[in-house]
């Protein structure tokens, strides 16, 4: 039987049949907090003749433009269904026209797809899907230099399974139509190419067979792998090998460079095994090559990294991308570091002007940099909010902190508020774990977190900076990203993932596995791997992990866990006993990628199950309310691509969120139909979310952490509410803040920051069609005095007159809307100014965010907001709290 947590949840359905039109939810909004520090970045392009402009692609980050050299950034991209970029290219002859290809165009374990090609015919203003929806990855990019609509286009195809949409294709009529030119199989797609510069009729392409495997840390390869060259446009092609390894001597990717000063000199980057793999270079235009390089720093991890460029003025000056980007000034027979740092930056892309060759765009795996002296000095990466997050965690403090691990760079905690006016570099530090890692802060100690992840649990201690080892000790299995968190029950109880569940009770200093190995001991091969039976046979053993870890929110012993190849198991003694409670449809290697314990009930859980691996995109939630004797899968309304995560609401039985692909998504009815929550949020891949009181808190891999302040009216919302000609959603407790508490200079507008919490009351109302008359908002104060009233067709105010400082600087004006749908308006706990006020915005000033003139600041207590529509009143009480830090 569900309990009811609160008397709002006693009163609210556990579900409805009715689905609510996105309008009745649309003015919530989302905002950005950061980290301002970039993630995977792999497309990259510039404009010749533009030397100050550049085009990044970023994974699940979607494109962005800077024309200051990289010292800012900007979406351009966002509007789009993917946030997904492998390459980017700009016509040479046309810089208005950009093409950007979709999916990562690598092969990794943490990877998003994409859906086909875009073109911009303005600048990244707008753009337009083109096609190949099927390919999945877009490896490459090239234009012809002299015709914008002649463009190859690289198909890596489906990374985890066979399809026939891979390999080189080629349009003549800028996307309009497409044609397969290079192909060999559905296992073999292309992922890189290039043009002759005296003749773009003569075309290299690299074709590349090569799948991940359903576990982690799998992946097969076969003998179709090779460098081709086109001499009539790409309507037949010949293999060059002559000189370069076989498969016999492990060849895989290959990336390759040619010489624009002398289009005989090619450069090849060739993954194979230790004795074959290396530079190797080409003096008869591909006929014929040599090995000339045979480092394992530059050639190195080559299915990751085969970036290789040449000087456009200087034929024996190459650019190669590894874990450094190295320069060699002796036609590859030597090479220099000149950008990368301990740990390992990983490069992907570079870029070089062709008409200023000392200026350079490298794309990597910590964002994108610039340098315009050779590579002398570089731009900041640490203007780019693009982190990759795999989880996210709140802790308790005021304001609350958000936390996880960021792919490659390590881990995150920052603040959900910053004390000045903005969320800068100020509120935001590294927490010592590593980057696939789960945070779990401590509940009872602020001063400690804890981060598990590949094959350790550490301990930050935040007053010291400190970083110790609590990893378990014994013989246990792990993946890069294994669960760890605290049970709700018990605050002293922290649970980590291995092959079983492992507890500890001392801030891990002992740790008791309570489970035996809880993954698939032999299992059948999955279809998608028919391509690849003997080796896939070879990695089948037994390597499954706990993935997934639910405790439950109201029994110590009552615990979930879920395995990465597709079990769900539950123990309601502590772990003594567990019992195999796995829905039928989960096959091997559908990875239980979260669980979720009902804050109501002990039968009741929900479980995201990810597939890609499978070769699958289409998503899976399940969930079982009689403790998984049986389940039902829920997915209607959800789109294509799988979901990483389903999290329960607290106080609304049935509000259900989870994160896709593509987009959060909402329920109202316990899963049963589903409603894109993505609102002004870009299109990413939303990994994790939670619930933190009335905020929803997510963590994307490719955007940083996001956050929907006050979800209190999704809880509020019924049919009765958008079936009424007007409504006043109740506000929840306002705190009363002090907007900017920064004494100094303001931070300039080009210093990157997230952005706070309105600094006031959100009120939301709901208009089911246009008023006859003006809205009207009204506050009183607890006597019933008018202190503030705000109308539908009130009119900006004009700045003051011999305002001293740039207009950028103010607060818009913010409108009362009287349109149909939700709306959203926030009181700022002041008086209306009166000219008695001082004019001018105070030195406490964030760019478009500063108030010119605010009257009073109204002390706590209990107000009442009136909302009038059509000569109608709707009230609420609202109640403002002091500083809970004691200010």
């Amino acid at each position: 039987m569900r309990r009811c947590l609160t008397l709002l949840s006693c009163l609210l359905p556990l579900a409805t049949a009715q689905n609510f039109s996105p309008d009745s939810y649309a003015g919530l909004e989302w905002r950005m907090i950061g980290p301002f520090r970039g993630g995977r970045t792999v497309g990259a392009a510039g404009v010749a003749d533009q030397p100050n402009v550049f085009y990044i692609g970023v994974n699940n980050g979607g494109v962005w433009r800077t024309d200051d050299y990289g010292h800012t950034w900007s979406p351009v991209f966002d509007l789009q269904p993917t946030g997904s970029i492998g390459a980017i290219a700009v016509a040479p002859s046309d810089p208005e026209i950009i093409y950007a290809g979709s999916g990562e165009g690598l092969h990794r374990p943490d990877l998003s797809v994409g859906d086909g090609m875009y073109r911009s015919s303005d600048a990244g203003r707008t753009w337009r899907h083109i096609g190949l929806s099927e390919g999945q990855q877009i490896a490459a990019i090239v234009v012809d230099p002299h015709d914008p609509n002649r463009v190859f286009v690289a198909v890596l195809g489906h990374p985890y399974g066979p399809n026939p949409e891979r390999g080189v294709y080629r349009t003549a009529d800028g996307g309009a139509t497409w044609k397969k030119v290079l192909y060999k199989n559905e296992l073999t797609g292309a992922v890189d190419l290039a043009f002759d510069p005296r003749d773009p009729r003569r075309v290299y392409a690299v074709l590349w067979q090569a799948q991940q495997a359903p576990w982690e840390n799998g992946s097969f390869s076969g003998p179709a792998s090779g460098l081709f060259v086109s001499a009539d446009g790409g309507d037949t092609w010949k293999q060059l090998a002559t000189g370069l390894p076989n498969f016999a001597q492990g060849l895989g990717r290959i990336g390759i460079a040619v010489a624009p000063s002398k289009p005989d000199r090619i450069y090849a980057l060739v993954e194979a095994n230790r004795d074959s793999g290396g530079v190797y270079r080409s003096d008869d235009g591909g006929a014929s090559w040599a090995k000339v390089n045979a480092e394992n720093r530059i050639w190195g991890r080559g299915d990751d990294f085969a970036g290789v460029r040449v000087d456009p003025l200087h034929p024996d000056v190459i650019y190669v991308a590894n874990t450094s980007t190295y320069r060699s000034t002796d036609a590859g027979l030597t090479f220099t570091a000149i950008k990368g740092a301990p740990g390992g930056d990983d490069y992907h892309t570079i870029w070089i002007n062709p008409k200023h060759p000392e200026i350079i765009l490298l794309a990597c795996d910590q964002g994108a940099t610039v340098s315009v002296n050779y590579g002398r000095t570089w731009s900041s990466w640490y203007n780019q909010p693009t982190a990759q997050l795999y989880h996210v965690i709140t802790d308790h403090q005021f304001p609350y902190w958000v936390y996880g691990g960021q792919q490659e760079s390590g881990s995150v905690g920052i603040a959900s508020r910053g004390n000045d006016g903005q969320i800068t570099f100020r509120e935001w530090h590294p927490v010592g774990a590593e980057e696939y890692a789960y945070i779990a802060p401590d509940p009872l100690d602020p001063n400690i977190v804890y981060g598990g992840a590949t094959h350790s649990v550490s301990r930050f201690h935040k007053d010291t900076g400190e970083v110790e080892s609590v990893t378990p000790k014994g013989n246990y299995r792990y993946v890069r990203t294994m669960p760890l968190l605290f049970s709700e029950v018990d605050p002293h109880v922290l649970y980590f993932g291995a092959q079983m569940v492992l507890k500890t009770a001392d801030g891990g200093a002992s740790w008791t596995a309570i489970s035996p190995d809880l993954s698939r001991e032999t299992y059948a091969l999955p279809a998608s791997v028919a391509g690849y039976p003997e080796a896939a046979a070879k990695q089948a053993t037994r390597r499954g992990v706990v993935y997934a870890i639910a405790p439950s929110r109201r029994s110590l012993d009552e615990i979930w866990a879920g395995t990465d190849d597709g079990l769900i198991h539950l123990t309601r003694d502590g772990g003594k006993h567990w019992k195999d409670v796995t829905p039928a449809g989960l096959t091997p290697w559908s990875k239980v990628a979260q669980l979720d314990a009902s804050h109501f009930d002990d039968d009741t859980v929900y479980a995201a199950i990810n597939r890609i691996r499978l070769d699958d995109m289409r998503p899976h939630i399940y969930r079982t309310h009689d403790g998984g004797a049986s389940w039902k899968e829920i997915v209607r309304g959800l789109p294509e691509g799988p979901v990483n995560a389903v999290r329960e609401d607290p106080i609304r039985p049935g509000l259900l969120f989870a994160a896709t692909e593509l987009a959060v998504f909402v329920s109202f009815n316990d899963g049963e139909d589903w409603q894109p929550l993505r609102l002004n949020m870009p299109a990413t891949s939303i990994r994790d979310l939670v619930i933190h009181e009335d905020d929803l808190v997510i963590g994307t891999h490719g955007r940083g952490f996001w956050i929907l302040d006050d979800i209190s009216p999704l809880r509020q919302l019924s049919g009765a509410i958008t079936s009424a000609d007007a409504h006043l959603f109740a506000p929840r407790i306002t705190y009363r803040l002090p907007r900017d508490t920064n004494t100094d200079t303001p931070l300039p507008p080009e210093e990157p920051a997230g952005k706070n919490p309105p600094d006031g009351a959100i009120l939301y109302y709901w208009l089911k069609g246009v008023p006859s008359t003006p809205v009207r908002l009204e506050i009183l104060d607890g006597t019933g005095r008018l202190v503030r009233s705000f109308s539908s067709d009130d009119k900006p105010a004009q700045p003051s007159a011999g305002l001293d400082v740039p207009l950028h600087w103010l607060r818009p004006f913010q409108t009362l809307s009287a349109a149909s749908g939700m709306h959203r308006f926030v009181w700022d706990l002041h008086a209306a100014a009166h000219s008695g006020f001082p004019e001018g915005p105070p030195i406490a000033a964030i760019e478009n965010d500063t108030p010119e003139r605010q009257g009073v600041w109204l002390p706590p207590g209990v107000y009442a907001v009136r909302l009038t529509v059509d000569g109608r009143s709707y009230a609420q009480p609202l109640i403002v709290k002091t500083d809970p830090r004691g200010r």
